[in-house]
């Protein structure tokens, strides 16, 4: 019999950043490695990576990375987990690949062991195997997995919705969901994001109909705010547009290398002669594509509106569609945005409320796959705890006893012995790696508040030059202030900072010695808190000490 462990390293009571792990008798499989988009109070914060150290240290008993499909949620830090575990193996089906395979380009990252599967072939190691199963989602060639163990099958299904009219690279094929549980499933996880969300989600994901009635109402330019990966949007939009004389216009080269992939490998049904060029920006009757890639949702749309661009510039005349997600996070973003848009005077169309861009699971979604894989314990993963407590809720309708329905939090391990639950309370640290720019190293917790404060109250800088051997002030203090005060104002605040300053200085020197770390301690308490008497702010005091 096994022994066997569950457990995230992220994704669970947050939205992205997904990572799970399953260790079969010490083999230990990897499931996907997503990114979390920050929020606007991380200042400088591009995107959110788990935390590896757990793998890094486990890394001779890794099988394998598998990844369900390609969305940044759930492989956008693969190249990072790549650069810190270089020979790990990646399984993938081809489109995944290729997408990964432009990301590592990217990031000049080389994968030594990808490995490209087909859905519904089996892989086999030692005393277990893996069984990848279509399922339909935005992203095409998406899969979900079935592993299967001797206590029976343990079951991870991330991203999906059930539409039959979804075929080809979309396509769902519940006969073999039927037949795995028909199997026995020891454990299933499964998605929580839509669990609140009533009744099944398609037809609620089909925006053709949207598309084209805005493409036929509004005569000039269309400006489609959407995200590169979500594929099975943008084969919407070029669905709407046929029969009508505008040219598409794709902004950035990252969407532009996976729209031109995925019309080469047949994911995506477009006719090339309706993609245009630069010089179809200013065209009155052009469809412009803005993507965000890893960035902040709406970053390049923003930058539009702000007038920032240095090839578009929003007219009147213009419609902006917002075509991508929305996530509480960034309500307030997207309506300053509009409200930009509004001030310009151009036209807004927004995806109407009982549509989504989002092809997640809802309550009869996830309902019809739990009977069908009728599984003995039930995880919820990926999503808010308030959704995994909804999904658990779901499960407990539909039949699954109440003690076998796991809500865990990221790092709580989940211990089946002989298919049986153990409590034994063991847990996983894991903590959020915070990435700005290109940098792989944590920006942390203490950055993030300098940055904070920074914003916030600004910065003073107190600075002085000594001489080496008598340690007396040749220069200063001098007062240099930024995003705090305006000093023509404020002179004689200025003149207390200096000569508080200079009092300090002078009672921590002697003809032999300065005692410079005391010196700049003192300064920043002191002024600091004189500061905030005055002012009821807390500026970031720097203290430079030069001796000549």
């Amino acid at each position: 019999m096994s022994n066997i462990k569950l457990m995230s390293l992220g994704g669970l009571n947050e939205n992205g950043k997904n990572i799970y792990t399953i260790n079969i008798d010490g083999n230990i499989l990897v499931f996907d490695v997503g990114i979390k988009y920050a929020s606007d109070n991380m200042y400088g914060v591009d995107y959110i990576i788990p935390d590896f150290s757990y793998l890094v240290k486990n890394k001779e008993r890794i099988v394998g990375v598998f990844i369900s499909h390609a969305h940044y949620e759930n492989m956008g830090a693969l190249t990072e987990l790549i650069k810190t575990i270089p020979d790990v193996n990646v399984y993938a089906t081809n489109y995944t690949s290729k997408i990964i395979d432009i990301e590592c380009k990217e990031e000049n990252v080389f994968i030594k062991n990808m490995h490209v599967i087909k859905p519904h072939k089996k892989i086999t190691f030692g005393n277990f195997s893996v069984f990848p199963f279509s399922v339909s989602h935005s992203a095409p060639e998406s899969v979900g997995y079935s592993i299967n163990t001797k206590d029976g099958a343990i079951i991870y299904m991330a991203d999906f919705v059930i539409d039959p009219t979804m075929t080809g690279c979309y396509d769902m094929d519940l006969g073999k969901l039927a037949y795995i549980g028909k199997q026995g499933v020891l454990a299933l996880m499964c998605e929580s994001v839509f669990a609140e969300k009533k009744g099944f989600t398609s037809p609620r994901h089909k925006l053709d109909k949207f598309f084209r009635s805005v493409i036929d109402k509004n005569q000039g330019r269309i400006i489609f705010s959407i995200l590169s990966l979500h594929l099975h949007t943008i084969g919407e939009i070029f669905d709407s547009l046929k029969g009508k004389n505008r040219k598409v216009v794709i902004m950035g080269k990252k969407m532009q290398l996976i729209i031109n992939m995925a019309i080469k490998e047949g994911y995506l049904k477009a006719d090339e002669g309706l993609i245009g060029d630069l010089t179809n920006l200013k065209d009155e009757n052009s469809i412009i594509l803005v993507s965000n890639d890893r960035e902040m949702p709406f970053y390049n749309l923003n930058r539009i509106v702000s007038g920032y661009d240095k090839f578009i510039t929003l007219k009147e005349s213009d419609t902006v569609v917002f075509a991508e997600p929305s996530y509480d996070a960034y309500e307030l973003t997207e309506v300053k945005i509009k409200n930009d848009i509004a001030i310009i005077g151009a036209n807004i169309e927004s995806v109407p409320r009982d549509n989504s861009v989002r092809l997640h699971a809802s309550s009869e979604d996830i309902m019809l796959i739990i009977k069908l894989f009728n599984p003995k314990y039930y995880i919820p993963i990926k999503g808010e705890y308030r959704y995994q407590v909804e999904n658990g809720n779901l499960a407990y309708n539909v039949g699954v006893k109440k003690d076998n329905i796991l809500l865990k939090e990221n790092g709580d391990v989940i211990h089946l012995v002989d298919g049986r639950l153990v409590d034994d309370f063991e847990h996983i640290d894991v903590s959020d790696i915070l990435i700005d720019g290109k940098s792989i190293s944590d920006v942390g917790e203490l950055v993030l508040k300098d940055r904070e404060m920074l914003g916030n109250n600004g910065v003073v800088l107190i600075s002085a030059t000594m001489d080496k051997k008598s340690k007396n002030i040749i220069v200063g203090p001098e007062v240099l202030t930024r995003g705090f005060i305006y000093v023509k104002d404020n002179l004689d605040l200025i003149e207390e900072i200096k000569v508080k300053s200079e009092e300090i200085i002078k009672n921590n020197t002697n003809e032999k010695y300065a005692d410079y770390t005391k010196i700049r301690n003192e300064i920043r308490e002191s002024i600091g808190t004189m500061l905030y008497k005055k002012t009821e702010s807390k500026p970031v005091i720097l203290t430079v000490i030069q001796e000549v």
